[in-house]
């Protein structure tokens, strides 16, 4: 008898124990691993808190300052772990403030579990106090959700709501119980979800299409890779590197793909799409072979799509089938856990390398580093860079840290020029693109691996949008760096201002407080550097410290992000200035 048929025989024969619903949420989280959960109560969820309550011990619950926080923290927690994280919060308003980072979680892939309070089932549909459609609200942006009326329904929702989050593509699940399910007991038994009905979350691989795509790759002259996400979720970095390094391709990396493979690898090629790296961008439209390994070919990577690689042979290795053929038609699909996929290619594939080829993306960052590069982080000119922010944060962090930016021009300056050693260490909100997110991020990054340096790099703009989550790291005793580059302007969006529309700066520039004294409110150690020769010691200071650290800079107010791809145009068309 194998362990899994072991464990199912157990889960038969174990023990019914008459609980309370709320009880069983509990006892649920806990079935599952849970050891923090991030959340803020109200009336329709007043019973599970005050069941929590009694499991201090047992589950460490943070209390955020806005539920929005709550999930994005939940999601920092995810994407540094590789576990679910989980948000709670009360029916109406609270449920609500989920929503944004819970459409987060679901375009970036990251498995989260939210559970909200909903008004008496006999409520329901009457615009009782608190109430309204979280499902219906939280369907398109859900990898699944459901409510529950009954405490009896509590176990199996619970176990397939994990289930579902993690499998195969991951993303957020939601899970609404009413007031009356909570307080209602019943016989409990857990039984963890090992298999849905008509889900099939990994699709078996096919060795035929493997097998022809070695080929491809065995015979391409300039073959190139872009992996995403989907190596770091399906733990294959070792697996990307050995091909990589089998076969001699050029491999390139989208923004949620970074630290999958280490920065200084002599076939790391930098990042792509709208402010990626010259080489790659540029190169794309003359590869002969194009593999594709677990990312989604978003338009911010591939721009004008009637432009896009339209000379080469495309391979899409993916475990999501909805992905192959939406956006770019491809000419071999390996569908499959990345690990799985990766590692069979691996024995297929022909020793190599591609020297001439690497040249031209070597001979064209030259021409980046002199354009753009050399500026950004040996600036001349009198006021900061955020490069050389980021340099410095290299040099005292050893590239070991993780990194979790926000939205805008710093997140791609954070992604184009942070060293990272170690994967799982680039967090931050690809898809929907969410101001706000970095700072709650941050707190579950950092309460998830506590032992990992973990740096908050985040703007004006975005920081003024969660500053109230201060509060939790004050309360929580999070030993969270934070890093806000201020130019005092929404800085991308004023970018495109200046470049497309005429230097209109429309409700852009800002009127900011004094960052540092409302973190000292806090408690919070903070400093503000404004000089060249304050940087270097600012940075170390804060990086050794033991405990929370809120560095502001001053930096340059009109500093663009270049290359840039302007929206809409070809790879071909990336611009250094």
């Amino acid at each position: 008898m194998n362990t899994e048929t072991i464990k199912k025989e157990e889960n038969k024969t174990a023990k019914t124990e008459r609980i309370t619903g709320c009880e069983a949420i509990i006892r649920c989280l806990i079935a599952e691993g849970v050891d923090i959960l991030y959340g803020y109560p109200g009336g329709a969820i007043m019973p599970v808190y005050d069941e929590l309550y009694k499991y201090q011990d047992r589950i460490h619950h943070v209390l955020t300052r806005h539920e929005q926080g709550a999930a994005h923290a939940a999601q920092g927690y995810a994407r540094i772990s590789g576990k679910v994280g989980v948000a709670m919060a009360t029916s109406g308003p609270g449920a609500t403030n989920l929503i944004t980072g819970i459409a987060d979680a679901q375009i970036d892939s990251t498995p989260i579990v939210c559970i909200t309070g909903q008004v008496p089932s006999h409520l329901l549909g009457t615009d009782a106090f608190q109430e309204t459609d979280i499902v219906g609200i939280s369907t398109p942006v859900t990898k699944w959700n459901a409510q529950v009326t009954k405490a009896s329904e509590i176990p199996e929702v619970m176990a397939k709501a994990f289930y579902i989050a993690k499998s195969g593509r991951p993303g957020p699940v939601l899970v609404d119980i009413t007031k009356d399910a909570q307080f209602e007991e019943f016989d409990f038994k857990y039984e963890k979800c090992t298999a849905v009905r008509s889900y099939n979350p990994i699709p078996k691989t096919d060795i035929n299409t493997v097998k022809a795509a070695a080929d491809l790759i065995n015979n391409a002259e300039k073959p190139m890779i872009v992996w995403g996400q989907g190596v770091i979720l399906g733990e294959a970095e070792e697996e990307l590197k050995a091909v990589v390094e089998k076969s001699g391709v050029p491999a390139a990396w989208t923004i949620l793909g970074a630290s999958a493979l280490p920065t200084s690898h002599p076939l790391n090629i930098g990042m792509v799409g709208m402010h990626g790296n010259y080489a790659p961008n540029k190169l794309t439209n003359e590869c002969d072979v194009l593999i594709a390994i677990g990312m989604r070919f978003d338009d911010r990577v591939t721009g004008d799509l009637n432009t896009y690689a339209k000379q080469a042979k495309i391979i899409h290795f993916d475990i999501d089938p909805a992905e192959i053929n939406k956006n770019v038609k491809v000419d071999i699909a390996v569908l499959g856990d990345s690990k799985e996929s990766l590692g069979l290619l691996l024995s297929e594939l022909n020793a190599n390398s591609h020297e001439s080829w690497l040249q031209e993306f070597k001979d064209l960052y030259a021409i980046e580093y002199d354009a753009v590069i050399k500026d950004d982080l040996l600036p001349e000119k009198e006021g900061l860079t955020m490069g050389e922010v980021l340099k410095e944060i290299n040099t005292y962090s050893n590239g070991d840290a993780a990194i979790v930016s926000d939205v805008g021009q710093h997140q791609m300056i954070a992604c184009r020029y942070a060293e990272f050693n170690k994967t799982k260490s680039n967090i931050t909100s690809g898809g929907l693109g969410t101001m706000g997110f970095a700072l709650p991020a941050a707190i579950g990054a950092k309460m998830a691996e506590p032992h990992r340096e973990v740096v908050a790099i985040i703007g004006d703009g975005g920081y003024q949008m969660n500053i109230q989550e201060l509060g939790t790291i004050f309360q929580q005793k999070v030993a969270v760096k934070i890093v806000v580059l201020n130019n005092e302007f929404l800085g991308m969006v004023r970018q495109w201002q200046q470049l497309f529309f005429d230097k209109r700066y429309a409700s852009t520039e800002m009127t900011n407080p004094d960052f540092v004294t409302i973190a000292k409110g806090y408690h919070i150690e903070a400093k503000r550097v404004t000089k060249r020769e304050e940087l270097a010691d600012a940075v170390k200071e804060m990086i050794e410290s033991k405990s929370s650290y809120f560095l502001e800079v001053c930096v340059e107010k009109e500093d663009n992000v270049f290359p840039m791809i302007p929206s809409g145009a070809s790879v071909s068309d990336i611009r250094l200035s």
